[in-house]
């Protein structure tokens, strides 16, 4: 146990050692530009990777465990296979060898190999893939601007195959995975450059978000710290994997939060608050994803808010559903305020009454025709796995700060409240 351990400590060390070699300063913090995909509504980032360097466009994946690419028509001098029971292996939790592989030598198809799952968290759909690493680069920043670009020359990833990119938006070559683990952007990042292991995200639905590894500020123009005004909740830990494919034992690398009940205008709905913890089937509770386009609630639960939001907005007239929405209405009887559509709030309330992070207009009400508006939630069904998962559509214009060294989320509710969102950080400035 004692020599994994340290084999496992060598290894972190030659990973920061390594990067800060290849660059002159040591970043504050990376940034990750994201931009909204129209047809899938998925959000899609970018890294430049292997030797020679190519941009590689990624489904930024909250939940999701590591870095996954297709290496089926891929190539790169500098990539390197993860060998069974090396440190790379210890590291990333792997209990699977690859010992032969029925083709040439390339990325993804080497004898030896530590193996784990790829997980394509859109489709449901998972298969084998081969540990390695290889150069990436990435942007730096202070905060207020985009720096210079910095490389990390050994960052571990699985190599996944071209049928796990089916459901993903066009051009696509994988996940960006931002989950509990060990070998996530997140975790490998701060190890690379000692910052501090913290990230932020903040979706924009128009135009360039972004994601922020490393510690505060978060400055968006014009020259607002979305960081000085945050609200913290819990990270919970689920000790039972949400992801397609796992082994035995693992955890979740989804990040849920412990939402005790929902209120509209202040009231309470009347919902089955045991469906809000999670069992020791790891089955309900609330987590955060950027890959569900909307919030997703259990059947009960949908069919109590839904019915509590239309009584609340009872002077709006009701039109015809449009899929996947059940709640619709004429927008022409809705006015406009700063924070979207003039409807009832929609509070989560989490581990107090003071606590909660406040659904307005623009985040819970999706404009479907130039006179309809729906509310943008959906039916997850009577038995999901999670009983509600927050979808990225009530994420957006909101910064979402997760501190894993703390296990805690620090939240903004809506930029707009504050002149502000999420496609206002300034690239101009390093375009």
């Amino acid at each position: 146990m004692a020599s994994s351990f340290y084999s496992i400590f060598l290894f972190s060390l030659l990973l920061i050692s390594s990067a800060l070699a290849k660059n002159s300063f040591r970043p504050k913090a990376l940034i990750l530009r994201v931009q909204k995909d129209p047809s899938t509504l998925q959000y899609v980032t970018h890294l430049n990777q292997r030797t020679p360097l190519v941009p590689v466009s990624l489904i930024l994946d909250l939940g999701g465990q590591f870095l996954w690419v297709d290496c089926d028509q891929s190539y790169s001098s500098s990539y390197y296979p993860a060998r069974c029971r090396s440190a790379q292996c210890s590291l990333s939790g792997s209990t699977a060898c690859t010992t032969e592989c029925y083709s040439s030598p390339k990325p993804g198809c080497y004898n030896n190999t530590c193996s784990l799952l790829p997980d394509n968290t859109a489709t449901r759909t998972s298969s084998d893939g081969e540990l390695g690493s290889d150069i990436v680069t990435v942007e730096s920043t202070d905060g207020n601007d985009p720096g210079k670009v910095v490389s990390v020359p050994h960052f571990l990833f699985v190599c996944g195959s071209t049928f796990l990119l089916e459901g993903l938006a066009s051009g696509v070559k994988g996940m960006a995975g931002l989950g509990r683990t060990k070998i996530s952007l997140p975790s490998q990042f701060s190890a690379a450059f000692s910052f501090h292991k913290k990230f932020a995200i903040c979706l924009s639905s128009s135009n360039n978000g972004v994601t922020i590894f490393g510690d505060g500020p978060y400055v968006f123009l014009p020259g607002i710290d979305a960081s000085d005004s945050l609200s913290y909740t819990p990270l919970i830990l689920n000790p039972v994997s949400t992801a397609s494919a796992y082994s035995v034992g693992d955890a979740s690398s989804d990040y849920f939060i412990g939402v005790q009940s929902i209120k509209i205008n202040e009231k309470t709905v009347p919902i089955n608050t045991s469906l809000l913890t999670i069992d020791s089937e790891g089955n309900g509770g609330t987590k955060i994803s950027t890959v569900n386009p909307y919030t997703i609630l259990e059947t009960s639960i949908y069919k109590a808010v839904t019915k509590f939001f239309i009584k609340e907005l009872s002077g709006v007239p009701r039109v015809a559903s449009v899929a996947p929405f059940k709640a619709c209405f004429n927008s022409n009887n809705i006015s406009s305020t700063r924070v979207g559509p003039a409807v009832p709030s929609i509070d989560l309330l989490l581990q107090s009454e003071s606590v909660f992070w406040r659904i307005f207009g623009t985040n819970s009400m999706v404009q479907v025709s130039d006179d309809v508006l729906c509310l943008g939630f959906v039916d997850g069904g009577a038995k999901p796995r999670t009983s509600i998962v927050i979808g990225g559509y009530q994420v957006e214009d909101n910064l979402l700060q997760f501190d894993l060294a703390a296990s805690k989320l620090g939240f903004s509710s809506s930029l707009l409240f504050r002149q502000t969102n999420c496609a206002n950080f300034n690239f101009t400035s390093n375009a």
